[in-house]
């Protein structure tokens, strides 16, 4: 029922002239086609090109939407789940090779003239599935029902890459055809969002009805895969019409929901051991998630395929948890009842330890709780196990922007590995999202009742012994203004907990017009100033601003609660004063001005620089 995303090797004839494929036809490169005779005739020639297709897919130095713990060691740090998420309001960095996510969330980031960090105007992948979708029939040696199969692993991957076009660009050209250096789409314009997103809606039902359930080769696929894709679709683009009054949000919000229905009885479950405190962990820890059967679909690793470093720049990069995200994660106060930090009647941050007491274990299971006892469990016997934490400003041995470590991915096993060595597996696709998408779905379509709450939240929640939702919360002050019930507050939270570092919470915030949560001041821990001279902090730290701030001195806010906290960014690019956020052009990317000088048809996204010269 799941598939694993491997590095594959093409041999001979084929991969020589699969490598010789355009990369980027919309710029004119010259390409040569796979359609001589002697190929397209075997169910091996079929399943060599689509390897070619799973290989381009997985290149994460040209595209983002398959990225995992990318596809070489280094830039797992440069493009991966920490610098991803520092795009949303859920973590901050002041590391160098991460900084262009600070910039994207600060809306100050500047129009490449190539492609960004964040984005990718690259369309070799495409050029490649419509090369295979426009051939794959000739091999009539082969049975229409395999040939379908391979078709539908095509098909998928045009799905999701026009959905990451989509979401980073709005309207794109619509191509469904392999073009050569003649062909007049190169001087074309763009196609409407609405348009596209309609051929997405039916590829991925195409590439539904070809998968097959079960496993059908090795390395293949599923239906399962697609159906969680369909899903992932179909909430982005319902939630994203609706709340960007584009209207017609109907379909898409009802095809998420019959994806989610359907991948639910096909016999996935939510990985739950009966230990709260480490089952949520072991989701991103496990050297292989091929027997776990809440991944549907997972990029592997292993000696020989592909390694990584996500653990050693885990723990060596100046950047960590906002305050914002820390206090989504529920209290579950003495009477037994979960609640928000503004509604709990025990919740206290007068000391780091304090701050993760009583809390949803997944705060614990992201961010490393303050206190040695915490950290030697974590790293064994690293020299950091010998540290207090958390660790600011000069402290040695892994500071942290915030106060708040992350921890998500990080086991000390691999560490020890080194640079390159790490193996453990990542979950592309995995049942805990289908759930949440289908309550939100469902809430949004008006249609959520107990019944969906104890089928979906309450199954996450009861992995990390939470208390149940029930489907009239009380509202949590802090997003009383929002516009929206507190049943939809309190689903929007749970996937932020849940789903935090998987590559979503960005491009939540984009679909749900939360854009202006980027423009709020971003805070770390809370930070008295009697807190420097504090013995656990060995005298590292000096107060911004102060005469003997000395380097990486912590700057500190005093908030509406009267109480101080870590201001991440002030004194630099993305301080709260230069923070912006324009609805009218900011919730989508810019396209380089080097494709646009190419091609004066595309033209550019609102409110950004045309790169045209002027006369």
């Amino acid at each position: 029922m799941k598939k694993i995303i491997g590095k594959y090797m093409l041999a001979g004839m084929v991969a020589l002239t699969m490598t010789a494929c355009n990369d980027s036809f919309l710029d004119r490169t010259p390409t040569n086609d796979l359609n001589d005779v002697a190929f397209w005739k075997s169910q091996s020639d079929l399943e060599a090109y689509t390897n070619g297709i799973y290989n381009e897919a997985a290149n994460n130095g040209t595209y983002k939407f398959m990225v995992g713990f990318h596809s070489d060691a280094y830039s797992v740090k440069v493009v991966g789940p920490y610098s991803m998420e520092a795009m949303s309001d859920n973590f901050a960095t002041m590391d160098g090779s991460q900084t262009w996510a600070s910039a994207v969330a600060a809306g100050i980031e500047n129009q490449p003239s190539g492609n960004p960090n964040y984005g990718s105007w690259s369309w070799g992948l495409l050029r490649r599935i419509n090369v295979f979708l426009n051939n794959y029939e000739r091999a009539t040696g082969v049975s229409e029902v395999v040939r379908n199969q391979y078709a539908g692993e095509a098909l998928f991957f045009r799905a999701w890459f026009y959905l990451y076009m989509v979401q980073t660009y709005g309207d794109v050209p619509l191509i469904l055809k392999p073009l050569d250096t003649n062909s007049e789409e190169l001087d074309a314009g763009r196609n409407s969002r609405k348009e596209v997103m309609q051929q997405v809606l039916k590829d991925i039902n195409d590439a539904c009805s070809y998968l097959p359930a079960e496993n059908w080769g090795a390395n293949r696929l599923t239906k399962g895969a697609a159906l969680a894709l369909k899903a992932r679709i179909g909430l982005y683009e319902g939630t994203y019409r609706k709340y960007h009054n584009l209207g017609d949000e109907t379909e898409f919000l009802n095809a998420c929901v019959s994806a989610c229905e359907e991948l639910m009885g096909m016999g996935y479950e939510i990985y739950d051991t009966g230990n709260p405190d480490k089952d949520y962990t072991a989701l991103f820890t496990t050297e292989d998630l091929g027997t776990n059967k809440e991944v549907i679909f997972y990029r592997k690793y292993s000696e020989g395929l592909k390694r990584h470093r996500i653990c050693g720049y885990a723990v060596n990069l100046r950047n960590g948890g906002t305050k914002d995200f820390v206090d989504d994660f529920l209290c579950v106060d003495a009477d037994g009842a979960a609640r928000p930090v503004g509604l709990s009647h025990d919740y206290s941050n007068d000391t780091p330890e304090e701050e993760f007491t009583n809390r949803d274990p997944r705060l614990s299971q992201t961010f490393l709780a303050p206190g040695n006892a915490a950290a030697a469990a974590l790293f064994e016997d690293a020299a950091n196990a010998k540290r207090t934490f958390p660790r600011i400003g000069n402290m040695n041995g892994w500071p942290t922007l915030t106060g708040y470590h992350p921890i998500k991915y990080y086991i000390r096993e691999q560490d020890k590995k080194g640079f390159n060595a790490e193996t453990h597996d990542y979950p592309l696709f995995r049942y805990a999202e289908v759930l949440l998408n289908y309550a939100e779905a469902k809430a949004e379509l008006g249609a959520c009742d107990q019944a969906v709450l104890d089928k979906t939240i309450n199954i996450l929640r009861d992995r990390v012994n939470m208390p149940h939702l029930s489907v009239n919360p009380e509202m949590d002050p802090k997003y009383a203004s929002y516009g929206i019930s507190s049943l939809l507050v309190e689903i929007r939270r749970e996937r932020r907990v849940e789903l935090s570092f998987e590559y979503l919470r960005y491009q939540d915030l984009m679909r749900w017009a939360w854009g202006d949560k980027l423009k709020e001041r971003v805070l770390g821990m809370r930070l008295e100033d009697a807190d420097f001279a504090d013995p656990r902090y060995e005298g590292a730290i000096t107060k911004g601003g102060s005469e003997d701030a000395g380097n990486n001195p912590v700057f500190v806010f005093k908030a509406a609660d009267g109480k101080q906290y870590i201001d991440a960014y002030e004194n630099t690019n993305y301080a709260t004063a230069r923070r912006s956020f324009d609805p009218n052009k900011d919730y989508l990317r810019p396209i380089p001005s080097s494709v646009i000088s190419k091609n004066l048809n595309l033209g550019q996204n609102p409110g950004w620089p045309d790169g045209q010269k002027k006369d």
